[in-house]
């Protein structure tokens, strides 16, 4: 097969966040002219979503690759094909046993592609929208998309099959101005079943992307100033090889007196599916059932909080391992949540605890593997009890303390350590399973809950240096009583958030 120097459109989405329109569409039209190809053979991909195109490196062109789910289509026939699937990019005939396919399969997640380019968010599942929860508009995700785009996203995108334009050409006809020049046909051959002839690929003229200056950002969210900055994230592909891709973010910075600086970090708002899929290995009852959450923009710590940054606001550090780049720990839910308040008095901006919902949504950073940096995970992405091993990763160094803040590499959001090192709070009361969960993000609380009480549990994400990989998931939960002191929490800390551009009266 033909090896493609590049990255496939995933990890360049991970990298910009979103794309513009026009660029967005250059790559649909030269996939969306593959897959015409593909049908007038009489076969289907199936399996159409950014993981499987590329970007050649050289020329930035779309390349379609991955035909493993290819077949011959009849559109006489039904259940002739197997159900496989990708969740957010496969229609919901893909989820029936005995579903009819045609080309408006492809169209389907030609789609959802495009929605995934534009927005920067895996598309809602079928099998959730059948339940009867919408698909968001994308244009409620990027107001800058035009109102066409929009439209032909949902119509290409509708549930059922016959709500869909029928064929690729006509889907392409709705979103792509008549005016625009048809790009270069590009395919890789290759891959394709034996039964299809590939025309000749030809090549597409590169496109430059801009390095966007450190500069502070003209569109600061209401009165908080901020500025965009460069970082590296890190991904661990199936033969563990860890790669480090290039992100930007944007954020601000609060000054908490005698050069203790917290640095946070802009989230922007989405939806996602919240907890653990059914095959994802280890998961456990308290974790589902998945369900879509809709999060709207905030602020988060780059970090976990440090005992510097807490001994400047509260005075003191019960810390067991000290350090003033480490997190603080030994901290319970009421600590955390006192922090907050003195920190809001300082600054005048509104800091709290994350709800559960909004620590998910920001570890996974748009990502659905089991951690944010791929299917597996190593003690060189984090800190946890390396004795222990998930997936493919093998054993490794077991560290037995808290590690400085930062010390492994961040997310695609530009958060740090959000697996292991210490157990974070977040406001919600624990409950056993996601049954009745809100989905607009909000914290969850009990009925009659009075907090004054200082009784019930109170939720912890994202394991610790003494947990096993297992426990350090995206979706891994666990509790501890709030006012606990008892028990031993030095592996217990927290991360704050800000409201996008509430200050305080």
């Amino acid at each position: 097969m033909e090896y493609i120097s590049g990255q496939d459109l995933s990890e360049y989405i991970n990298q910009k966040g979103k794309l513009s329109e026009v660029e967005a569409l250059k790559y649909i039209k030269q996939i969306g002219t593959a897959l015409e190809y593909i049908h007038q053979q009489g076969m289907l991909h199936r399996d159409v979503k950014p993981n499987n195109i590329m970007l050649r490196k050289s020329q930035q062109e779309a390349v379609l690759i991955d035909f493993g789910l290819a077949r011959e289509f009849d559109t006489n026939k039904t259940g002739s094909m197997t159900n496989s699937k990708t969740e957010g990019y496969a229609p919901i005939e893909q989820y029936e046993r005995r579903g009819k396919f045609a080309p408006y399969t492809d169209v389907y997640a030609l789609a959802a592609t495009l929605y995934a380019l534009v927005t920067g968010d895996i598309p809602l599942p079928a099998n959730f929208r059948q339940t009867g929860i919408p698909l968001p508009a994308p244009k409620q995700r990027n107001p800058e998309i035009s109102d066409r785009l929009n439209d032909g996203i949902i119509k290409g995108m509708a549930l059922e099959p016959q709500d869909r334009t029928q064929t690729v050409k006509e889907w392409l006809e709705l979103v792509i101005p008549s005016q625009v020049k048809p790009p270069d046909i590009i395919i890789e051959p290759s891959k394709l079943p034996t039964t299809v002839v590939s025309p000749k690929p030809a090549r597409a003229k590169p496109v430059n992307t801009p390095r966007v200056a450190q500069t502070p950002a003209n569109n600061s969210p209401g009165k908080i100033q901020t500025r965009k900055f460069e970082f590296e994230y890190a991904k661990i592909d199936k033969n563990l090889k860890i790669t480090k891709y290039p992100g930007e973010a944007e954020g601000f910075r609060e000054d908490l007196g005698n050069g203790v600086i917290l640095e946070m970090v802009k989230i922007p708002g989405g939806s996602f599916i919240m907890g653990a899929p059914e095959d994802e290995d280890k998961i456990i009852d308290s974790e589902r059932p998945q369900h879509q959450v809709n999060i709207q923009s905030f602020f988060m710590g780059k970090f976990q909080v440090t005992q510097e940054q807490y001994l400047a606001i509260t005075g003191k550090n019960p810390s067991r391992f000290q350090g003033r780049k480490r997190p603080v720990e030994k901290v319970n839910w009421y600590d955390a949540v006192k922090f907050c308040e003195q920190l809001s008095k300082l600054t005048g901006k509104e800091y709290r605890l994350p709800s559960e919902a909004e620590w998910e949504y920001a570890c996974r950073a748009g990502t659905t593997t089991p951690f944010h940096c791929g299917e597996t995970i190593t003690t060189d992405l984090a800190n946890y009890r390396g004795h222990y091993t998930y997936g493919a990763a093998p054993k490794s160094v077991y560290r037995g303390e808290t590690t400085d803040v930062g010390s492994f590499p961040a997310n695609s959001f530009c958060l740090y350590d959000m697996h292991g090192n210490v157990w974070e709070w977040c406001l919600d009361d624990w409950h056993n399973n996601y049954k009745g969960a809100p989905i607009d993000g909000s914290a969850w609380f009990d009925k009659n809950n009075n907090l004054s009480q200082k009784q019930g549990r109170a939720l912890l994400r994202g394991g610790s240096w003494i947990n096993n990989p297992r426990g350090c998931r995206s979706a891994s939960r666990s509790n501890v009583v709030r006012a606990d002191r008892d028990n031993d929490l030095d592996d217990v800390g927290f991360r704050v958030v800000c409201a996008v551009g509430r200050t305080l009266n």
